[in-house]
C-alpha cells in the first residue's frame, strides 16, 4: 500500500459511486435551511394539528395489551399480519386489484424506491425522471451509478410526447433505454401538477413498446382538494409493467415509516428476497390497528379541509404580492406550489435575502439531476399555519422585489 493511500484513510475502501458523490451534502441537509423567526415554506410535512397523536397512542396500546409478548417479537402478532390486507384494502379502494401476495411492506415510501433500486438497476444502467423530480430519489438513484435522464413537465405532468420522441431516437441510434421510469403522478413532487388521464394510457404503451417498467410513487393521490381523480396508472396495468410506491406517510404520519410495494408477484417475491426484513412489525400491528378503529376516509377530509385552505392563502398571496415576471402552478391537491420567479433571479443566491426578510423555500436546484432550476423553488403549504403562510409569501415577494432592482437597473 502506498503512502497517499493510507494518508487517505479508509477511503479508498467506499464503494466507487460513495466516493464519486461523497461531496455531496448528505439527504436531508435540507432540512438545516432554517432561520429565526423565519416562515418556513420549506418543509413538506403535515401541518401538527394533521398528525393522530392520541388514536396512534390508543393503537399502540390496543396491539400490546392483544397481541401480549408476540408484539415484541420479530415476527409480530396478529395485527401485524393484518397490515398486508389492510393494504390490499387500502388499494382496491383506490382501483387496484390486488392480492396479498402482490404486497411488499417497507419502512416508509423512500425504502420501497431503494429496494426497487436494488433489486433493479446495475451501474450505467439509464433510469428515466421528471425534471425536476423528488430530491430524495434522485439521490438514491445516484447511489447506484446510474445514468439520470430528466424530461420535462407541463401543467398536465410528464411531457409523454417529448419522452417519447427520445425513446425513438435511442433506439434509432442505438442508445441505451431506460430500465425504469420514476414518476410521481399525483401533485407531483416538487410542482404539484399531476399526471392527465390520456398521458398514463400512454406511458403504459411506451413501457410495453421500448421494454421499461414504471415506478409510480404515489404519496400525496389521496389529498385532492379540488377536480377529478385520474387513475393510478397501477390501476391500468394489464401486463405487470407498473411498480407502485404508497406511503401512510401523508395520511396517517410520517413518524410511523410505513409504506409498500404493490407489483406483480414475481417482483414482489425478488424484492422480499433483496430487502430481507426489518420492517418494524410493531408499528405495522399500530397501523393495522388504527386503521380497523378510525373512519379513515373521514380521517382524509379532514385532513383535505386543512390543506385546500392553507394552498388558496397561498395561491392567494403569490398573486396579490409576487412581482410581474414570476408564476406558479396552481396544485389541485397534495403539499407543493412550484414557483418561477422573474427573469434574472438567482433562488439560492435570493435565499439569504428571503430568510433576512422572513422566509426560507428550497430552491429548484434540489430537484434536477443536472444544474438545472436556478430561478425556481418549492414553497410548501402544508407545514405552516395559513396566517404563516401570508407572512412568508409576504416575505418572498419583498426579497424578490429587493433582487429585481439591481436587475431592472442592468436592463436600462
Amino acid at each position: 500500500m502506498s503512502e497517499s493511500d493510507r494518508s487517505d484513510g479508509v477511503k479508498r475502501l467506499f464503494a466507487d459511486t460513495v466516493r464519486e458523490t461523497m461531496d455531496g451534502a448528505a439527504y436531508g441537509a435540507w432540512r438545516t435551511i432554517t432561520a429565526p423567526e423565519a416562515v418556513s415554506l420549506v418543509f413538506g410535512f403535515p401541518y401538527p394539528d394533521a398528525l393522530p397523536n392520541e388514536a396512534i397512542g390508543d393503537a399502540f396500546d390496543v396491539v400490546l395489551e392483544t397481541d401480549h409478548e408476540d408484539a415484541l417479537q420479530y415476527a409480530g402478532g396478529d395485527y401485524a399480519d393484518a397490515i398486508t390486507n389492510t393494504v390490499v384494502e387500502q388499494s382496491r379502494s383506490r382501483g387496484i386489484e390486488c392480492t396479498a401476495e402482490e404486497v411488499h411492506l417497507t419502512n416508509g415510501a423512500t425504502h420501497a424506491i431503494d429496494t426497487v433500486a436494488q433489486t433493479f438497476l446495475d451501474p450505467d444502467d439509464t433510469i428515466a425522471v421528471e425534471a425536476p423530480s423528488f430530491m430524495g430519489a434522485l439521490r438514491l438513484f445516484r447511489n447506484y451509478g446510474v445514468d439520470i435522464e430528466g424530461y420535462e413537465l407541463d401543467e398536465n405532468g410528464l411531457d409523454v410526447d417529448a419522452f417519447a420522441a427520445d425513446l425513438a431516437a435511442r433506439e434509432a441510434a442505438d442508445e441505451p433505454l431506460p430500465k425504469l421510469l420514476y414518476t410521481v403522478p399525483d401533485f407531483q413532487n416538487p410542482t404539484g401538477v399531476t399526471l392527465s388521464a390520456d398521458r398514463r394510457d400512454r406511458l403504459l404503451e411506451l413501457a410495453e413498446t421500448y421494454d421499461f417498467l414504471i415506478v409510480e410513487d404515489d404519496p400525496y393521490g389521496q389529498l385532492r382538494f379540488d377536480g377529478s381523480t385520474p387513475p393510478p396508472i397501477k390501476s391500468l396495468d394489464d401486463t405487470g409493467r407498473v411498480i407502485r410506491i404508497d406511503t401512510f406517510s401523508k395520511t396517517i404520519a410520517p413518524g410511523i415509516r410505513t409504506g409498500w410495494v404493490v407489483a406483480d408477484e414475481a417482483i414482489v417475491r425478488e424484492l422480499e428476497r433483496i430487502n430481507a426484513g426489518g420492517e418494524n412489525v410493531l408499528t405495522l400491528g399500530a397501523v393495522a390497528r388504527y386503521c380497523e378503529a378510525v373512519d379513515f376516509e373521514a380521517g382524509i377530509d379532514e385532513l383535505c379541509a386543512g390543506y385546500r385552505k392553507r394552498r388558496d392563502r397561498m395561491l392567494d398571496a403569490l398573486d396579490e404580492r409576487m412581482p410581474p415576471g414570476a408564476s406558479w402552478s396552481e396544485p389541485e391537491g397534495g403539499f407543493f406550489v412550484w414557483l418561477e420567479f422573474p427573469d434574472g433571479i438567482d433562488a439560492e443566491e435570493l435565499l439569504p435575502t428571503a430568510a433576512e426578510e422572513g422566509v426560507t423555500f428550497l430552491p429548484g436546484t434540489y430537484f434536477y439531476h443536472d444544474d438545472a432550476g436556478s430561478n425556481q423553488a418549492r414553497l410548501s403549504f402544508s407545514y405552516a399555519t395559513p396566517d404563516e403562510i401570508e407572512d412568508g409569501i409576504a416575505a418572498l415577494a419583498r426579497a424578490t422585489h429587493k433582487a429585481m432592482s439591481p436587475v431592472e437597473a442592468s436592463d436600462d
